[in-house]
């Protein structure tokens, strides 16, 4: 199986469970909607952090309406996300009040935090790297931040740049060692300005047993289920991606490849 899911046309961009993937913790969804278009879906066992990539949505989790959702009409501008936390066992409606791009991170959880808006000034934003390495990252559901199972963010990589870089992995853990590597699935939903383009990501594990390079185009998504994940954006074109991330630990702890830790001292 792939590791490159295609973009859809039409109302499903992609959709990504723990069935299809052949994992146990993502489950990732993108909807554009017209306005007036509606979705409906039932949180079940899972915690959402709903992320309004580009338009505006109302969405009422039973009761509630929290209106008006979304602020920019492209991930591109230099400008952070609306999104919505939302607990397991809850009723959501979401109705596009303009032409809209939704993306849905869901993972298990119990229900310990209550559903809230995660407002845009909020999240943290910050500049990663340095030369040809920088990159541009908005901290959406970081581990600083109230949930069970899920870390979301989203990152802008320059025309040009690399990204995930030097190449790092999550797929191991080691109990006697508390700070060590943690084990997370993620998925890469991407984005590309202008929308013509493509980029690359290689997805391996240090004894090549999974070795995957793929060009990726405007709103694909790349699953990794373990294994180094490095990004690249070619000249000319601007990458965006948003990052899911969940596992058995709440916490970004990773490993970097060690072929290329030499050039952290550039980095």
């Amino acid at each position: 199986m792939s590791l490159l899911v295609k973009a859809q046309p039409g109302r499903i961009v992609t959709d990504i469970t723990p069935a299809s993937a052949g994992w146990r913790h993502i489950t990732f969804k993108v909807l554009r909607l017209q306005p007036g278009e509606e979705e409906a879906l039932q949180t079940g066992a899972l915690e959402l952090c709903l992320t309004v990539l580009s338009g505006s949505v109302d969405v009422r989790v039973g009761g509630v309406l929290y209106s008006a959702l979304g602020n920019r009409a492209s991930v591109f501008e230099e400008r952070a996300p609306a999104a919505l936390y939302v607990p397991p066992g809850r009723g959501v409606h979401i109705s596009a009040s303009a032409a809209a791009e939704v993306a849905l991170s869901l993972a298990p959880a119990r229900g310990l935090h209550p559903e809230r808006v995660i407002a845009p000034a909020q999240m943290k934003r910050s500049v990663r790297g340095k030369g040809s390495n920088t990159r541009f990252v908005c901290d959406i559901l970081p581990e600083s931040e109230p949930a069970e199972s899920l870390l979301v963010v989203e990152v802008i990589t320059p025309a040009g740049n690399s990204s995930s870089y030097p190449p790092h992995k999550h797929d191991s853990s080691d109990p006697a060692q508390p700070n060590a590597e943690t084990v997370l699935e993620e998925t890469y939903y991407h984005q590309i300005n202008p929308q013509q383009g493509f980029a690359f990501q290689r997805v391996y594990t240090d004894d090549r047993s999974l070795d995957e390079t793929m060009a990726v185009e405007h709103r694909d998504t790349v699953m990794v289920p373990r294994g180094y994940h490095p990004c690249v954006a070619p000249h000319g074109y601007d990458l965006y991606y948003l990052n899911t991330m969940a596992g058995p630990e709440r916490r970004w702890a990773f490993r970097n490849d060690p072929a290329h830790e030499w050039m952290l001292a550039a980095t």
